[in-house]
């Protein structure tokens, strides 16, 4: 699907996109288009990747509507990945989170369509699924504007991935934990009932990638993600790290928008979801897109109301195999 091919990676500094880039260089792409608006991250970048001929890297924001346009010339697939993604930062600004989170995913869309992509794939979150904070209602009106664009063209698919946390990324609790653990003997846990999904990153893109080839266009890839309480993955973390002095746990409080259970599928939702398989529910939109009913006409209907962190939690010594096979726990 990707051999010879032209990607465009929107955010694709990160953590996601790093990894992403990383396993599209093994199915022998013709160019793949980093953009982002981090000079210093596609500096180190392309020093990580020893500056693969493959991999054109292009200083850009997805706000500015012209410079997105013209990274999309003659482009097959675009992974739209750029956000701003930090809760605490969308609630305090969130004409920012608006400008690059909902304008910005409408720029991608249009720059798509122009150009005639075949298939366009964003990455949502588990916090688009009844927002509570700032961040999850602009990647909620993100995910509206991409299912919509499909009857805007027949040339361009657009397609949704959502998931919840994913482990080893920018920030990633495990990498707070590990550093209050080592270096302040504490950490800090917003409320000791807290759940979360969770999925490694090289799985989450394995996932993304089957989403890709597999999906039809105009619909949500929702991830069935392993669940677990934040104070169990801590205390797995304090028993590697500092297996014989004590680290204290304190008990922050829940911070502005969050909650303390996520979900990855509403009781609205459900209504319209399928079992696409062991690894993906698939939300079919509300909106009547061509060919889309009848292409997963076979597959039933979920029967639950809703996918909460809360349920089917994975116990310790399953949160410990994760980590020690995403390799987190050198």
């Amino acid at each position: 699907m990707f051999t010879n091919k032209t990607i465009l990676v929107t955010g694709g500094t990160g953590s996601w996109g790093n990894e992403l880039v990383s396993q599209l260089l093994e199915k022998k792409p013709k160019e793949i288009r980093i953009y982002s608006r981090n000079e210093t991250s596609q500096v180190l970048m392309k020093q990580k990747f020893e500056n693969d001929p493959r991999l054109t890297f292009v200083i850009g924001d997805v706000r500015d509507k012209e410079a997105v346009m013209e990274a999309c010339e003659n482009v097959h697939y675009v992974f739209h990945l750029a956000a701003l993604k930090h809760v605490p930062v969308c609630e305090f600004q969130p004409l920012e989170a608006l400008k690059t989170n909902v304008i910005g995913t409408q720029n991608v869309i249009e720059a798509a369509i122009e150009n005639e992509v075949e298939k366009v794939i964003n990455i949502s979150t588990d916090k688009a699924a009844n927002p509570s904070n700032f961040y999850g209602f602009t990647k909620a009106m993100g995910e509206k504007l991409i299912i919509n664009a499909n009857v805007l063209t027949d040339k361009t698919k657009f397609v949704c991935v959502r998931g919840g946390n994913v482990l080893g990324t920018n920030g990633s609790v495990i990498h707070v934990f590990k550093h209050g653990i080592m270096n302040k003997g504490k950490i800090g846990i917003t409320d000791k009932k807290m759940t979360r999904f969770f999925l490694t990153i090289k799985d989450a893109i394995k996932l993304l990638f089957k989403a890709t080839y597999e999906s039809h266009g105009g619909e949500i890839f929702v991830m069935k993600m392993p669940t677990c309480k934040i104070l169990d993955l801590a205390q797995v973390l304090i028993d590697v790290y500092s297996p014989d002095k004590e680290v204290i746990v304190e008990e922050a409080g829940i911070r502005p928008g969050e909650k303390l259970h996520e979900l990855l599928l509403t009781e609205f939702e459900s209504h319209n979801t399928i079992v696409y398989d062991n690894e993906y529910f698939v939300i079919l939109p509300t909106i009547p897109i061509q060919g889309l009913a009848e292409y997963y006409k076979d597959h039933p209907k979920v029967d639950l109301d809703t996918y909460s962190s809360s349920d089917n939690i994975i116990d310790y010594h399953e949160i410990r195999s994760m980590l020690e096979e995403g390799g987190f726990l050198d």
